[in-house]
């Protein structure tokens, strides 16, 4: 597989990471339903899945017969991936910037640098931001 499948495999990832942390704290301050607790196992499954096909897309393995390596949970991510990767890309290194809490220092481009191999030069909007 060609070194961008790898790339974007990653994205997919990444932003599965963050649908996955952001709906996990907005339950924190909160009084979780079942639906709630629904919606974190479902970003989960997706994270997993997500994290499957990047393994496979790494190690150039064809998937297993009857996988499921697509979401539809994030059609406007999908479009966005394939329209601006490295602009998807650096609004996800804003958004771990942002929540950082005690990690070690990750540099200006935590996702993107490992994509690009270089820095970025500016900020970008926050990847749950559809407008």
């Amino acid at each position: 597989m060609a070194e961008g499948d790898t790339a974007r495999a990653r994205l997919e990832v990444a932003f599965a990471a963050y649908e996955l942390a952001e709906l996990a704290r907005a339950s924190v301050p909160a009084d979780p339903t079942l639906a709630d607790a629904a919606q974190v196992l479902a970003a989960a499954h997706r994270f997993f899945e997500a994290a499957a096909t990047f393994e496979r897309v790494r190690e150039n393995r064809p998937p297993p017969a009857g996988a499921n390596t697509a979401s539809t949970e994030a059609s406007w991510w999908h479009s966005y991936l394939a329209a601006a990767p490295l602009e998807a890309a650096r609004d996800l290194d804003d958004w771990v910037l942002r929540h950082q809490d005690g990690d070690p220092d990750l540099g200006p481009a935590p996702v993107s640098g490992g994509l690009t191999g270089r820095t970025r030069p500016g900020s970008s909007r926050d990847p749950g931001d559809t407008a």
